[in-house]
């Protein structure tokens, strides 16, 4: 056991992860004034990498409101509204579209390129004094007992927390440590990412086509520029990466169709594979997990990130109840409003987004026929096409104060 004599850190609450939701919850805790150290293996504070890489998120209405209650949606230098949604069956003539105005003045969501978004994260951490960063550090080992946990460094630091969070990813160490059985199936897809420049405006509309092998997403960004997700079979992943950019945007160009004109590569190309994970419990003793270290989910529906960020405020929530009331905020009883709130919500998103991948991934005619009339009836049912584009906002179960834009 570590002694007081060499302990280094001590805070209220231990983040493992500060990428996007990990720095979110950071700032959602600290802003409340609870101590909280965040260790990350990569990402220095002052020391980002400020081209751009390609990557882009999706920013729901409902997280937008959380990130300006918490003093970062201020400090975002671009984010470009979502004012429209179009889905189609792939070059169907029938579709569902999704205008703003139909449930009032205020956008969808926003797409915000990630790397604004890390800048203004770590501008409103730096403005707090009650969060403390620690990195690149790697984690030698964690131990948990009945009063706390403490946490060895690679480089011999010591810390100590009353709980620890786990907000590292789908691979999350802190999953592991806690032994948290994990569901898993492969979709036997992969995601290709790259963001492209077009000759004529987007007019902030998102598309999203559904072709056999999987979907491809058209995001809106700043300029006359969109974020490509594109879903395609594991098989044809490798020779369409090997491509070089002029090639690989022919490719891509038969997918987009000229509607905005000439196509550019801008930016790099990732890829990864697509799978649908999710763990039993999102909690154990002294400990917690958030986002991808609690459920990873395919991107048909551009949820993921908003998902992770409807953990952070759930978990804020209960967290800071608990504290104000003068509990141990890594009690069982406490961690365990949050298993069950957070439960239910993520169950129904990733059945959602595995069920409409199922659906749409397969070019069997009679199914093809009853989706394309499905979208169609959709389309023109108001109320029903109303519930939807609420989920999509966000705004759909039990929310958190944050996501209303209410303190905690």
């Amino acid at each position: 056991m570590t002694s007081e004599m060499n302990l280094d850190h001590s805070a209220d609450v231990l983040i493992v992860g500060g990428g996007l939701v990990g720095a979110t919850q950071a700032i959602a805790l600290g802003q409340a004034g609870l101590s909280v150290l965040v260790v990350d293996r990569l990402i220095a504070r002052g020391q980002l990498d400020e081209g751009f890489d390609g990557r882009a998120s999706a920013i729901a209405q409902a997280p937008k409101r959380m990130l300006e209650r918490l003093g970062v949606w201020q400090h975002l230098t671009e984010a470009t509204p979502i004012l429209d949604i179009r889905v189609a069956d792939g070059d169907s003539l029938l579709f569902l579209h999704y205008d703003h105005q139909e449930i009032g003045d205020q956008p969808l969501g926003y797409m915000v390129e990630n790397r604004h978004m890390r800048q203004a994260l770590f501008a409103r951490l730096a403005e707090l004094t009650s969060v403390r960063y620690l990195a690149p550090a790697e984690i030698n080992d964690i131990t948990r007992d009945e009063n706390n946990v403490r946490v060895r460094l690679k480089d011999g630091v010591q810390l100590r927390a009353a709980l620890i969070i786990g907000a590292d990813g789908r691979s999350s160490q802190v999953r592991e440590h806690a032994k948290i059985p994990l569901t898993r199936w492969s979709y036997d897809q992969t995601g290709i990412v790259c963001t492209i420049a077009h000759e004529k405006p987007h007019n902030n509309v998102a598309h999203e086509h559904f072709y056999p092998s999987g979907p491809f997403a058209i995001l809106p960004i700043s300029g006359n520029r969109s974020s490509i997700v594109w879903t395609e079979r594991d098989k044809n992943v490798p020779g369409l990466m090997a491509l070089d950019d002029a090639a690989f945007t022919k490719e891509l160009a038969a997918r987009f169709g000229d509607f905005m004109g000439d196509l550019k590569l801008n930016g790099p190309r990732w890829s990864y594979p697509l799978d649908l994970q999710f763990a039993r419990n999102y909690s154990d003793k002294r400990l917690a997990v958030v986002g991808d270290a609690a459920h990873g989910m395919h991107p048909i529906a551009g949820q993921g990130l908003n998902v992770g960020l409807r953990d952070v405020a759930a978990l804020a929530e209960v967290l800071i109840d608990a504290h104000r009331l003068g509990l141990d905020i890594g009690a069982s009883h406490v961690l365990r409003g949050y298993d069950q709130w957070r439960r239910f919500d993520t169950t129904v998103m990733l059945a959602l987004t595995d069920g409409l991948n199922r659906l749409f991934s397969n070019d069997l005619a009679p199914v093809r026929l009853a989706r394309d009339v499905g979208l169609a009836a959709v389309n023109k049912s108001g109320p029903l096409k109303k519930v939807f584009m609420r989920h999509a906002m966000g705004a759909a179960g039990r929310l958190p104060k944050l996501l209303k834009g209410e303190a905690v």
